[in-house]
């Protein structure tokens, strides 16, 4: 049984997805202590995380720093405070999704459920891509080089993947937007160009220079040589 841990405030807003999300098996706690959150997250090791910005004490995204310095877990955002500032400061902070209050149940659901799908059922054909001595795990979605693991945050790692996998060829903008969109990951134009930046400088810091390579206008590639 996957487990769902909730950061909101509104105990209405809280207790309803709960109720929600108890109706498709999940298991659900809802934070009761705001000062010390890491507590309750580490005692109920979640899934995923349904977090929202305006807390008592600390900010959502305080406590989505704080969550991303020990795990990957899938985090998404429920706000109202939902303009493009907000969203790509929670993208920046290592969120995989971001949904606006008023939001549907429904919706959430869904989007909850291919969360967890995508998060823990992933696979792929080939299980090891390699490319100028990187090698990008499929199985457990790491990319290791001179023997040391490569943090990747779950955007990047299908970033880094979809580049890979078509590698020689120029992967456009829109290809990358569409290809997280369906794994239910939050994207625009604006959060695609900062995970392709904060992967890139990943990349560098680990001594690959020119890992991806940009074509203006069109798109990214990562070339055969």
């Amino acid at each position: 049984m996957y487990r769902l841990l909730i950061i909101e405030d509104d105990r209405g807003i809280a207790e309803a997805i709960s109720e929600q999300a108890k109706l498709w098996e999940l298991q659900v706690h809802i934070v009761e202590n705001f000062r010390n959150v890491m507590t309750e997250f580490a005692e109920f090791e979640p899934h995923l995380i349904l977090l929202d910005i305006t807390l008592p004490f600390f900010d959502g995204y305080h406590w989505c720093e704080e969550i991303r310095k020990v795990s990957k877990v899938p985090i998404i955002f429920i706000s109202s405070a939902s303009d493009n500032m907000n969203i790509v400061m929670a993208i920046n902070m290592g969120a995989d999704d971001f949904i606006a209050k008023p939001f549907d149940q429904n919706v959430l659901t869904a989007k909850i459920q291919a969360m967890l799908r995508r998060t823990y059922d992933f696979s792929s054909s080939v299980p090891v891509l390699e490319h100028k001595g990187a090698l990008l795990n499929t199985g457990d979605n790491t990319l290791t080089y001179q023997n040391e693991k490569i943090p990747l945050s779950k955007n990047e790692y299908r970033i880094l993947l979809t580049l890979m996998e078509n590698k020689g060829k120029v992967v456009s903008r829109e290809k990358l937007m569409q290809f997280l969109w369906e794994t239910d990951s939050f994207v625009d134009e604006n959060t695609l160009t900062v995970n392709v930046g904060r992967l890139r400088k990943r990349l560098e810091q680990a001594g690959l220079d020119n890992f991806i390579t940009t074509k203006f206008g069109v798109g990214y590639i990562i070339t055969e040589s």
